[in-house]
């Protein structure tokens, strides 16, 4: 498990938040679908890393 990519996850995930939230108060459709798909990266991050720690407990 990398803690540092977890909180780059953590990171991305909350910086995609921020941006849907500026795109709902702007009214930018552009913002908003750009902080949805910051938010999907950051699943897919976490995903990753919870497949390495399942791999890494089945190794040990």
């Amino acid at each position: 498990m990398s803690l540092e990519d977890r909180a780059k996850a953590t990171a991305k995930n909350l910086e995609g938040k921020a941006q849907e939230a500026k795109g709902h108060v702007t009214g930018d459709p552009q913002d908003k679908a750009e902080g949805k798909a910051k938010q999907a990266e950051s699943e897919v991050r976490h995903g990753i890393e919870d497949i390495k720690d399942n791999v890494k407990k089945k190794i040990d």
